[in-house]
């Protein structure tokens, strides 16, 4: 099983796992062992899950502006985790090609292993409840019919971006590509970067 079959399968587990409750509050309950890669991939998918679950709360019209308010708070905290979460596995990949040398032309790639992975596990997302919506008793044919075309772009799309990443690890492992990694820095939760919290700051 190649690394994004392996990807595939756990972050189905945890969307199948978070579904068992489906609950945006419920723990997650990690099956994996500690410090192996699949615990990583596992947590990574969870929060997607439950992210994505909460842009459908607060999507309600009807929603009270105070909980509103509070799952955007919980949003922004949710991104935070998800943004550290990939910068931890692409530690992981510089750990596991510590040793590679690229070679003297070797490429750059326009995003690193670990935020491909990101995209694949969202990807999963698209894909399980693309799948309810094709299969729902309750929608009309033409719903379903609609949403089965969508959902078999998503299968191409997941085909197409699994050989990417395999293929990109493949290359960074021969050293024909060149793995550097970037801090995100994201400013709006930083106190001394984003203006409306360090100019409040100010003001006291």
């Amino acid at each position: 099983m190649n690394f994004t079959e392996t990807a595939w399968k756990v972050f189905n587990q945890s969307i199948e796992d978070y579904h068992v409750f489906d609950d945006v509050n419920h723990l997650i309950n990690n099956p994996f062992e500690k410090d192996s890669l699949e615990r990583i991939l596992y947590a990574k998918n969870w929060i997607d899950t439950v992210q994505w679950h909460l842009e459908d709360i607060i999507r309600d019209e009807n929603i009270d502006p105070v909980e509103a308010l509070q799952l955007k708070r919980t949003i922004d905290a949710s991104n935070q985790k998800r943004t550290d979460l990939v910068e931890f596995i692409d530690s992981w990949f510089l750990d596991k090609f510590k040793n590679t040398t690229p070679k003297p032309h070797a490429k750059i790639n326009t995003e690193t292993p670990a935020w491909a992975v990101d995209r694949l596990s969202i990807l999963a997302l698209k894909v399980y409840h693309m799948s309810l919506e094709a299969n729902r008793e309750s929608a009309s044919e033409e719903h379903r019919l609609n949403c089965q075309a969508k959902l078999d772009v998503l299968l191409i799309q997941k085909e197409d971006l699994s050989t990417s990443i395999n293929q990109l690890l493949t290359d960074i492992e021969n050293g024909d590509v060149k793995m550097k990694v970037y801090k995100q820095m994201k400013m709006y939760n930083d106190e001394s970067l984003n203006p409306i919290l360090y100019q409040k700051g100010q003001q006291k």
